[in-house]
């Protein structure tokens, strides 16, 4: 199972967040919110979803809503790990 303090750390890896991943919950807005997170941000977290929780992600299950949120970004890793 993926905890919630695991995906921070991975979007600090990703996005070399510092200590601002430290105040993110699950209600924390992602993309669109975040400058750090644009498009070629999105890939390369999507790479490191897949290589640090050994699972893959289709095309057709990516969408702004999976990474509105650090919530929903967490809610998708737990369904893709447990579904």
């Amino acid at each position: 199972m993926a905890s919630f303090d695991e995906l921070k750390q991975l979007l600090d890896e990703v996005l070399q967040l510092g200590a601002r991943v430290d105040d993110f919950d699950h209600s924390t807005p992602l993309l669109g919110s975040l400058p750090e997170f644009d498009s070629m941000a999105v890939v390369s977290l999507i790479g490191s979803l897949e290589d640090n929780f050994g699972f893959a992600v289709s095309d057709d299950e990516i969408s702004a809503e999976t990474f509105a949120t650090c919530g929903s970004l967490h809610d998708f890793v737990v369904q893709k790990l447990t579904g």
